[in-house]
């Protein structure tokens, strides 16, 4: 039976985080020609990969307040717009079009690589409701699985019923994708190469996270050493950590994949980093 792995290329690994607008070419074109390379070796593996926003979408975000939202409707015949909504709204187009500028750049080094991928952005086609997934048509990767094509998510814009608009990171989308998907395992590979015990000293790593034991360690955990409105690491532990509660066959790893070769080491079935399991 194919097995069905969700990948995650988080912003840190494929921007500078501390650098605007700064896309890694070299690390995206390295990362690609690993996937190709995992995908010839085992041709059976399915992929869903997913990509963070990093210095494109972090930053307008960061500026705007875009994840969240602005929940006041303005009616119709209103002529003048309330400064602070539109503000908002410019705000929520900025995000997108830089998240969407990354995307391109992921996309090309697939591409290049020679990879069957297609992009299929959250903003045309998820609906949230107070920052989590509401509606999802996911039929467009069900059949791009089907079809042996590469289905690519990334952290978007997205129109919320509650706070009017909202952002979601790759995890939010991820966490409603198991539920309609069933991935036998889902990689999320950072800069980090693991999760530590003491960020940002970096002199612990944790081996493996289990809901009991995160509750003993989550003090230390941290967030992220650059702009991140989605919470950073200790908000995608806990979200990863839920995921394995609902799926408890689930398996999660987070780890590096600056160095070389961890990623087709990863997709291939080695675990590094850190695994999280129920």
């Amino acid at each position: 039976m194919k097995e069905l792995v969700f990948l995650k290329l988080g912003g840190s690994l494929i921007t500078d985080k501390t650098k605007p607008y700064t896309p890694l070419l070299d690390v995206m074109d390295d990362l690609a020609l690993q996937i190709v390379t995992s995908l010839q070796s085992q041709p059976d593996l399915r992929l869903v990969i997913g990509h963070g926003a990093g210095s494109f979408g972090h930053v307008a975000a960061s500026e705007y307040k875009t994840r969240d939202g602005y929940p006041r409707p303005s009616p119709l015949t209103h002529r003048e717009r309330d400064t602070s909504e539109d503000n908002y709204w410019k705000g929520f187009a900025e995000v997108w079009y830089q998240a969407s500028s990354l995307n391109r750049y992921v996309m090309e080094a697939l591409h290049k690589a020679g990879l069957r991928t297609i992009a299929l952005p959250p903003s045309g086609s998820v609906i949230a409701s107070n920052g989590q997934v509401a509606v999802w048509e996911t039929t467009p990767i069900r059949m791009a699985l089907a079809s042996g094509i590469v289905p690519v998510i990334f952290g978007d814009v997205v129109f919320d019923e509650v706070r009017g608009g909202t952002i979601l990171s790759t995890e939010n989308l991820f966490t409603f994708l198991v539920k309609a998907l069933a991935p036998d395992r889902v990689l999320l590979a950072g800069l980090e190469e693991a999760v530590w015990e003491d960020f940002p000293a970096r002199t612990r790593r944790i081996e493996r996270i289990t809901p009991q034991s995160f509750e003993e360690i989550k003090y230390g955990v941290g967030g992220s050493a650059a702009a991140d409105v989605t919470g950073g690491m200790a908000a995608k532990v806990r979200e990863m950590l839920d995921l394995v509660q609902e799926n408890p066959g689930l398996k999660i790893q987070v780890f590096s994949g600056t160095q070389p070769g961890n990623l087709v080491r990863a997709l291939l079935g080695e675990t590094l980093g850190t695994e999280i399991s129920a």
